[in-house]
């Protein structure tokens, strides 16, 4: 765009904890922790929906992802969207690797991802890059008339009133941005650290906590926080068709944004019609736990699948009464609240 200032954004920190050449397949346990397998039969694992992935490119050919991949264009100027840093691999694989007796499983392993490479391999990429990738995903239609349903982003730096701007028009569009908070935080819910584009009003900000439901050491707090999700000792895919740990709240994004592909499917399924962004973002958040952090920190809560199912059922207290003296044998009632 012609007078627009380019700056410069970047991955959010994070930590490569191990690689692995191969695993046997497995439900990582961030995954287990959001409940995601037990709603995945009502929400058809997600499949028909689109999550654009704007980030450092995909591998292409790992086993978990190439059945996943609808699309992908690179903006960095290296002609191909194929990974060659390894966090997009990584982002990707926990949002929907295949569930297919082999590696990871992801959270919606039947959405498929539109990859979109805005950083290099550095981790680094121009503002420029990134808008162009905003105002492709918004704009973007599969082979078969598909639309993007969720823009996930896990990259940060300062403000941008063109990036802003083409965010509010995705959500004018009926398209939920989930972005990661940024990690350098202080183990302190009372100071606040702010990353854009986490930190603007209009994006689904998440925050992270490790497998045990504690807040991230290195987790943004801000009072735009809106979801925590597992952060911590995350395995997903990697390039080369390897797999790995990281830390940080890129990796509790994905969690996020695979969520919203199987709440999206099963709410539309249970209302009979199409939900509008600010509809499944109220779905996202009744799909939380409180983990009783202060707002600042965990926002409405970590995000959980199966909640929703819990509170319906409500309750449950087993009393015991017995009485000798009015002959009372011992009889237990359930009782419901």
């Amino acid at each position: 765009m012609k007078g627009e200032r380019n700056m410069q954004k970047k991955l959010i920190p994070f930590q490569v904890l191990e690689v692995y050449e191969q695993v046997e397949e497995t439900v990582p346990e961030g995954v287990q922790l959001i409940h995601a397998p037990d709603v995945w039969e009502n929400a058809g694992y997600g499949k028909g929906i689109v999550i654009a992935v704007i980030d450092t490119g995909v591998d292409k050919t790992h086993p978990d992802l190439k059945d996943r991949i609808i699309g992908g264009k690179d903006f960095t100027n290296t002609g191909d969207y194929q990974d060659d840093n390894g966090h997009g691999t990584h982002v990707c694989g926990t949002i929907l690797a295949s569930k297919n007796a082999y590696g990871v499983v992801g959270v919606a392993p039947g959405a498929k991802v539109l990859a979109l490479k805005a950083l290099n391999k550095d981790g680094q990429g121009e503002s420029q890059w990134i808008n162009a990738a905003l105002d492709y995903a918004i704009n973007w239609k599969g082979p078969n008339g598909e639309k993007v349903s969720a823009i996930s982003m896990s990259l940060g730096g300062p403000a941008d009133e063109r990036e802003h701007a083409l965010i509010q028009k995705a959500v004018q569009n009926n398209i939920l941005v989930v972005c990661a908070a940024g990690n350098s935080g202080d183990g302190r819910d009372d100071t606040d650290e702010m990353d854009y584009p986490g930190a603007y009003p209009e994006v689904v900000e998440v925050g992270a906590v490790d497998l045990q439901k504690n807040l991230a050491d290195f987790s943004n707090t801000n009072a735009e926080i809106d979801l925590v999700a597992p952060g911590v000792g995350i395995l997903s895919t990697y390039p080369g068709g390897k797999y790995a740990r990281l830390s940080g709240t890129s990796m509790a994004t994905p969690h996020v944004s695979g969520a919203a592909a199987l709440v999206k499917q099963m709410e539309e399924k249970a209302f009979g019609r199409a939900l509008t962004e600010a509809e499944l973002y109220a779905q996202l958040c009744i799909h939380t736990e409180n983990l009783g952090l202060n707002k600042k920190a965990q926002g409405n809560g970590m995000i959980n699948l199966s909640r929703p199912e819990q509170n319906a059922r409500g309750n449950e207290i087993k009393i015991t009464v017995e009485s000798e003296s009015l002959g009372l044998k011992p009889q237990t009632v359930t009782v419901t609240y």
